[in-house]
C-alpha cells in the first residue's frame, strides 16, 4: 500500500464518518450528543486525505543541478522515483473492511440478545433524591427512570399514578417477557440493559426485540437477575401497544 492508496483510505474512512453523523447511523454506534465530535473527526479525516494526495500528485520540481544529486542512485534515477518508494505492507487493505462495512452494512442497534447476556445496569443507587414526575396522565417516564424509581425509593414518588414507557420485549428470568431499553455511557461497546418485569396485562406473544409502549402503575414485586443477581422491579401493566422503534434507540 503505497501513500496515495493510503490518502484515499483515509478519505473513504472520513467520509464514512460523515455519512453516519448527519444521518441517524451514527445514534446505533454512540450517544446523541457526540454528533458534533464525529462530523469534525470525519471532516478532518477528508482534509488529511486531501492534503496527502496533493502532497504526494503535485509535479516534482525540476533539478537545479543536472549532474548527480544526494538523492542519486548513480544511474540518472532518484530512490524514490523508481515507482517502488514508500510502499506499506499489503495487511494495510484490511482496513478497507471496517470502511466498507460502515458505509454499506447497517447493524441493528443492541436489543433483547445483549439484555440476555448482560446484568441490569442497575445495580447500585442511581441518587438519593428524585423530582415528581412530569404532568400528565399517564406521566411519561423512561424505563431507567421507573426501574430506579421502583427499586431505589420504592416507589415512593411514584405513588399511584399511572406511567407510559416505551421499550423492546426481552426474554426474562422466569422466561416471561420483560420489558428492556439500552443504556449508553458513551458508545454501543459499553451498552448495559434495564430490565423491568411485567404483571397484569402483559404482552404475550410477540417476537424479542418487538417495540411496544405500555401504561401502568408501580408494583412493588422484586425479582432476581439471573446474570448479575441485581434486582429487577415490575410495572403493573394495565395496557400495551406496539410501536415502531424509535429514532433514538438507546437512553
Amino acid at each position: 500500500m503505497n501513500r496515495q492508496a493510503q490518502a484515499v483510505m483515509l478519505l473513504l474512512l472520513g467520509g464514512a464518518v460523515v455519512r453516519a453523523s448527519v444521518t441517524d447511523l451514527y445514534l446505533r454506534y454512540v450517544k446523541e450528543g457526540l454528533r458534533p465530535f464525529l462530523i469534525a473527526a470525519g471532516l478532518a479525516l477528508i482534509a488529511a486525505a486531501i492534503m496527502t494526495l496533493w502532497y504526494d500528485l503535485r509535479p516534482a520540481p525540476a533539478p537545479a543541478d543536472p549532474g548527480h544529486g544526494p538523492d542519486d542512485d548513480g544511474h540518472g534515477h532518484a530512490a524514490d522515483d523508481d515507482g517502488h518508494g514508500h510502499h506499506e505492507p499489503r495487511v494495510g487493505w484490511l482496513l478497507l473492511l471496517p470502511v466498507l462495512g460502515l458505509l454499506l452494512v447497517a447493524p441493528p442497534a443492541l436489543g433483547s440478545y445483549a439484555v440476555g447476556q448482560a446484568g441490569t445496569a442497575l445495580a447500585s443507587k442511581q441518587q438519593s433524591d428524585y423530582p415528581p414526575l412530569p404532568p400528565g396522565d399517564p406521566a411519561p417516564v423512561t424505563v431507567l427512570d421507573y426501574a430506579a424509581r421502583a427499586l431505589f425509593e420504592r416507589g415512593e414518588s411514584i405513588g399511584d399514578r399511572r406511567v407510559r414507557l416505551t421499550g423492546f420485549i426481552a426474554p426474562g428470568p422466569d422466561g416471561q417477557p420483560i420489558l428492556a431499553r439500552m443504556v449508553l455511557s458513551c458508545c454501543a461497546a459499553d451498552g448495559r440493559p434495564v430490565k423491568l418485569g411485567m404483571t397484569g396485562d402483559v404482552p404475550v406473544g410477540l417476537p424479542h426485540d418487538t417495540w411496544v409502549e405500555v401504561t401502568g402503575r408501580y408494583s412493588d414485586r422484586i425479582a432476581r437477575d439471573p446474570v448479575n443477581d441485581a434486582e429487577i422491579p415490575y410495572l403493573a401493566v394495565e395496557s400495551w401497544r406496539e410501536v415502531p422503534a424509535p429514532r433514538n434507540q438507546y437512553e
